[in-house]
């Protein structure tokens, strides 16, 4: 797919074809039936790069994590890894929130065995429960390709920043080293989904995970499409040579 392409692609392709009540019900289904096994597969299948990649999107954020008074929210949480570890090196608060059930009975979890206070709510990306201008940072790690609508996500998001609040998208992005490229892609689109299919014991969700990133937008697409939402100062770091991306951007 090309990037002009990538470009016109407005949300997760699972589910029927423009029925974004059909996509958020297709991914809360894949997500819930992986639940056992989540965390396991993330670190093994990543190499353990997601770790450091949860890391450097919190130290990205640490204008906003010093700060005593300040909100962060974690989108698409999951079971609550990026949310731990912006809590960790945050002086603030960090609240995550997540549309699939399961996810978060394990993030709380993992919470009440950090005895670190996370504050986590069954919530729509789409359709945050939050007040305009109520938080000053938002937060999602590897949810965002999967949203019904990238382009709402990003207004949601937006909507309820503060000014001069930040946002960070950590997601998995199209690889930019020529060399070790073909040989990931393999890796990517044949050895994962059937190692990620065999741990797990769920057919779909692993071979879901190549092809969404395969039609998600590239690097400049994305931060294109920020700028477009108004969001100021857009930027991205690539991560093990665009395996993964970290986007920045701020409200003005």
């Amino acid at each position: 797919m090309s990037k002009a392409e990538r470009a016109k692609v407005e949300g997760a392709t699972v589910g029927e074809a423009g029925d974004e009540q059909s996509t958020a019900a297709a991914v809360r289904s894949m997500f819930a039936a992986v639940v056992p096994r989540y965390d396991l597969l993330n670190h093994l299948l990543s190499a353990g790069f997601d770790v450091l990649w949860r890391r450097e999107t919190a130290r990205a954020l640490n204008p906003v994590l010093s700060k005593p008074s300040s909100v962060v929210l974690d989108l698409c949480c999951g079971t609550g890894d990026l949310a731990l570890t912006l809590r960790s090196v945050s002086a603030g608060k960090v609240m995550g929130t997540d549309f699939c059930h399961p996810m978060l009975v394990r993030a709380r979890q993992k919470v009440a065995k950090s005895r670190k206070d996370v504050i986590f709510l069954e919530a729509d990306t789409l359709r945050l429960p939050f007040r305009d201008a109520s938080v000053d940072g938002v937060t999602i790690a590897f949810g965002f390709r999967n949203l019904a609508n990238y382009r709402r996500g990003l207004e949601e998001m937006r909507r309820v920043l503060r000014a001069g609040g930040m946002v960070a998208i950590l997601e998995f992005s199209h690889m930019q080293w020529p060399v070790f490229g073909p040989l990931f892609r393999v890796y990517f689109r044949r050895v994962l989904p059937a190692l990620g299919s065999w741990i797990s014991g769920v057919q779909g969700p692993y071979q879901y995970l190549p092809d969404s990133v395969s039609r998600f937008p590239d690097q400049e697409s994305l931060a294109l499409a920020l700028r477009e939402t108004g969001f100021t100062n857009v930027r991205y770091r690539n991560f093990t040579g665009g395996v993964a991306a970290l986007h920045l951007g701020e409200r003005a």
